[in-house]
């Protein structure tokens, strides 16, 4: 358990947040694929090292614990070692994940796979083989990794791919995220309307390609928090103004909901976030998070510390992550004082109130639930339980902390 005192902040310090996990694991599989790569500030989290791990080893059983998104590209990148038997499977939560979507979508291209416990659900047992398919279709409001997944190998397929997608599109930054990195690396892809077409890579001798991974926005928007709720000036590297990733709006959303300015210094790659002074904050938010859902907790938290009323809509993927965030937050965040309302994919604040005594935060093994509810110390002092849970996407967190915070004595 992590003991969090009342704290204020320091001002004008500066944190290296390590590469993003998104990114990293992408760049990953198309490494070990194309082998034309080179990769510059790689991840430090659990879920990329359980992938590079995977990725280096050959053997028939692959256990990815609790790494779902090691899990959905995985699945795809053993459904074209032609030839090659494996089975992918993870914890128990990961036997929860749903992940019928993405193993259709494969079989539907030809590959034979087979649920080993319960029917839409890891462990999977994947006979690899050659795809020649062309197309296929895939609803368009299922979990960005999943297309990813498929966007990953289709340069590897001799005829390419091409993938329809049906409905209303979800998380759409970031399928154009990984279309960017597909493009950097030398495949071709298009993506109109709902139809993404990606071109079979042509290797060209000696086109090795150096990549140097943009920092995590998502692991930056704890800090957005912490600047919001302590309202000092901190600095954040190495981050793009043009970054690709989804959760960059974190920077749009704080300006805009409570008064966090973000500043890019080009050159060094750095932003600051600097507090508006006599900020006006919201009568209400009101936000749809579906190009962003993984910083909803962070905005909550935010949002009841501040007892500013919120109504965030777009969660339907919450449900699914490494808990059900959805509930979570409706549960946790009761500690803090704020009462919710939750529906399948939103979740509204219904009154504040204040926060308990000896607040204790249950992570419910989710990486996000430990980070989000952390700026909460600037209010009151909190225990997080499972401390240790950030190491899934963010080792370094409680060390940083320690760079950021002083203890309230007043």
């Amino acid at each position: 358990m992590k003991k969090l005192e009342k704290s204020t902040l320091k001002p004008n310090q500066t944190i290296q947040i390590s590469g993003s996990k998104s990114i990293s694991n992408r760049l990953l599989i198309l490494e070990s694929l194309f082998n034309n790569i080179q990769i510059g500030n790689l991840s430090n989290s659990q879920d990329t090292q359980l992938l590079k791990k995977a990725l280096s080893e050959d053997t028939e059983t692959v256990d990815i614990h609790h790494a779902g998104t090691a899990m959905r590209f995985l699945t795809s990148y053993y459904s074209i070692q032609d030839g090659k038997t494996t089975i992918l499977t993870g914890s128990k939560r990961m036997k929860e994940r749903p992940i019928k979507n993405l193993v259709t979508a494969l079989q539907n291209l030809g590959v034979e796979i087979e649920y080993l416990e319960n029917e839409g659900y890891p462990p999977l047992k994947i006979m690899g083989r050659k795809i020649t398919e062309t197309q296929v279709d895939v609803p368009a409001n299922i979990s960005s990794q999943f297309i990813t997944s498929l966007l990953l190998i289709a340069g590897k397929l001799e005829n390419g791919l091409q993938i329809n997608l049906v409905g209303e599109i979800t998380s759409r930054s970031y399928i154009e995220m990984t279309l960017d990195i597909l493009a950097k690396s030398g495949i071709q892809a298009s993506f109109t309307g709902n139809v993404i077409k990606v071109e079979p890579f042509i290797e060209y001798p000696s086109s090795v390609i150096s990549y140097e991974v943009e920092s995590d926005w998502s692991s930056a928007s704890y800090f957005y928090s912490f600047a919001a709720l302590g309202r000092e000036i901190m600095h954040l590297k190495s981050f793009y103004k043009t970054s690709t990733q989804g959760d960059s709006t974190i920077a749009n959303i704080y300006e805009e909901f409570f008064g966090i300015k973000t500043i890019f210094t080009e050159g060094e790659h750095k932003v600051t976030l600097q507090p508006v002074e006599d900020f006006q904050f919201p009568e209400k938010i009101a936000l749809d998070m579906n190009n962003c859902p993984d910083i909803a907790q962070t905005l909550c938290v935010t949002a009841s510390a501040l007892k500013i009323p919120f109504e965030i809509s777009g969660l339907g993927t919450l449900r699914v992550k490494e808990t059900d965030r959805l509930l979570a937050l409706y549960n946790e965040l009761q500690k803090l004082g704020a009462e919710t309302e939750i529906t399948d994919s939103t979740i509204k604040s219904i009154s504040f109130g204040e926060p308990q005594e000896n607040i204790s935060i249950k992570t419910y093994q989710d990486h996000r639930m430990a980070m989000s509810f952390a700026p909460f110390c600037l209010i009151k002092e909190l225990n997080i339980e499972d401390e240790d849970v950030v190491e899934k996407s963010y080792p370094m967190f409680w060390q940083d902390l320690e760079k950021i915070l002083t203890r309230d004595t007043n």
